[in-house]
């Protein structure tokens, strides 16, 4: 099994999650401030006031730390547990810098400590996105899925993808060819 590292958080990471944790802090604060001192309301209100830092710690937990990649299948190592996917059927991988450009999120996280969930493209149509940096994604094609990851680095990422799977093929599908999944 070889690991790779993720790549470090891209600055916009950076500013979405800091500037994310401060307006959930300031609503968290706000509702535990503006409840009522007793009563239906205060509970409701506890409620309210716990509400943005379940948010924060829900998507702390998602964090992508690393992964990890062998002859049968992929890991993305998360804060407290592992995601597997097999690789059994991977028919291409190739590093692309632009590989969410031009994305809708459809279910997930698009910026809260991590890029992470179900997106589409017209590039790619549907995949699953495991990514700290857009601008180092690899993307990795299988016959029945596409995923996009951000490995610190790319090229060294593909390289070893390659040894491990010498039948998978590099570089984008044809034009027109675009994934399936």
């Amino acid at each position: 099994m070889q690991r790779f590292e993720a790549a470090p958080w891209a600055t916009a990471l950076k500013a979405v999650s800091a500037f994310g944790t401060l307006v959930l802090v300031a609503v968290a604060w706000a509702a535990s401030r503006s409840a009522p001192p007793s009563g239906l309301a205060h509970h409701v209100g506890a409620l309210v006031a716990l509400l943005p830092p379940a948010v924060a710690i829900g998507a702390i937990l998602f964090v992508v730390r690393s992964y990890e990649i062998d002859s049968s299948e992929l890991r993305i190592e998360r804060l407290f547990w592992t995601t597997a996917i097999s690789l059994s059927v991977m028919a291409r991988v190739w590093a692309d810098p632009k590989a969410m450009r031009g994305s809708l999120r459809i279910f997930g996280n698009g910026g809260l400590y991590s890029i992470t969930g179900l997106f589409w493209s017209r590039k790619l149509g549907r995949y699953r996105a495991f990514v700290t940096d857009p601008k180092r994604c690899v993307v990795v094609l299988g016959t029945d899925r596409v995923l996009v990851l951000s490995p610190s680095e790319p090229a060294f990422f593909v390289d070893r993808v390659r040894a491990l799977h010498p039948g998978a093929a590099t570089g984008p599908p044809a034009e027109g060819n675009r994934p399936k999944a």
